[in-house]
């Protein structure tokens, strides 16, 4: 049994090839954007942890930032869990729209 790898690329037709390279192109793409996503995604939640929520709709930005990572888990696609997300998520855009826009952060004490 012979242990050295078989080349592929050389045994295709340009056509062949022409798939291949075209798939692993795709490939490095959905990487890079699944790298960015990461990066983003740790550079929110960096954001998120800065500084204590000084309104509820700071809460409720948080709130819904881990309802929708838990929604996106197994457990979250449960279809009885799922209804469960969407509703809370639709009752924090509900009361965050009863409530109007958030009021800046207080001023620190200066003295």
């Amino acid at each position: 049994m012979d242990d050295d790898p078989v080349e592929l690329d050389g045994r295709r037709t340009a056509a062949g090839q022409m798939g291949v390279d075209h798939r692993r192109h795709a490939l490095k793409r959905i990487q890079a954007d699944q790298d960015a996503l990461r990066r983003r995604q740790e550079d929110l939640e960096a954001q998120l942890l800065t500084e204590p929520s000084a309104t509820w709709a700071e809460v409720a930005v948080k709130a819904e930032y881990l309802i929708r990572l838990y929604g996106a888990t197994l457990d979250g696609a449960d279809p009885r869990r799922k209804e469960l997300v969407d509703r809370a998520l639709a009752d924090l855009a509900r009361l965050l729209e009863q409530e109007g826009p958030a009021d800046p952060p207080p001023a620190g004490n200066p003295g």
